[in-house]
């Protein structure tokens, strides 16, 4: 990597973008509604079930210049979802600043693994356990998306719920490749524990994005 394009990179003047598209978001609290979403390439937490692991290696996906990104955006929605990959690998503070700058909302979807970087109108914060999230996001997060894959999921999102701020939306989310066996346990815990909201993947029941 040349130097000038690693110090655009560090400022956050150029991303590794994967992809970038105009749909519906179908997950967590914004569920039903119109967004653009910006993928950014490059995340080392690993996800054994992650469905996009083509995002991992940041090399991959072009360096681009992120006033380009955030010109296309703005041809489409008014809300603008962050999402990886991993994007708080990278500086956000002035992809942010920039959409703001055109007047649209500012989503990041996360781990929390990394420092907070940005200007954010909705944080959703979604730990893993293989990698936890740093401490201070846990203040600031405006939703909490735990997946559940496996029985002792149940236990690890109430561990992550214990940590978060008040005002923090609870959500739990069957893993797609298990979602026939995980709901009925879902549905039966928000039913006894009714602080937590359900998430489903609605955008690939919809076939779309």
């Amino acid at each position: 990597m040349e130097e000038t394009e690693r110090k655009l990179l560090k400022s956050g003047q150029i991303l590794p973008l994967m992809e970038e598209f105009y749909t519906i978001q179908g997950e967590g609290y914004h569920t039903g509604t119109a967004a653009y979403f910006i993928r950014v390439g490059g995340c080392d937490v690993g996800c054994h079930w992650c469905d996009v692991k083509e995002s991992w290696n940041a090399k991959l996906h072009p360096a681009t210049a992120t006033d380009t990104i955030v010109k296309n955006a703005k041809k489409y929605s008014k809300t603008v979802v962050i999402t990886g990959g991993e994007p708080l690998m990278w500086n956000m503070n002035y992809l942010t600043k920039a959409l703001k700058n055109e007047q649209l909302n500012t989503h990041i979807e996360t781990s929390g693994a990394y420092t907070l970087s940005g200007s954010w109108d909705w944080i959703c914060l979604s730990p893993k356990k293989n990698k936890l999230p740093l401490p201070p996001i846990y203040k600031v997060a405006h939703e909490l998306k735990i997946i559940i894959h496996n029985k002792h999921d149940f236990k690890f999102a109430e561990e992550q719920a214990a940590k978060i701020n008040s005002n923090c939306v609870l959500f739990l989310q069957p893993e797609w490749s298990k979602q026939h066996e995980m709901t009925p346990l879902i549905v039966d815990y928000v039913m006894k524990h009714p602080q937590w909201k359900i998430s489903l993947q609605t955008h690939k029941y919809l076939n779309i994005p």
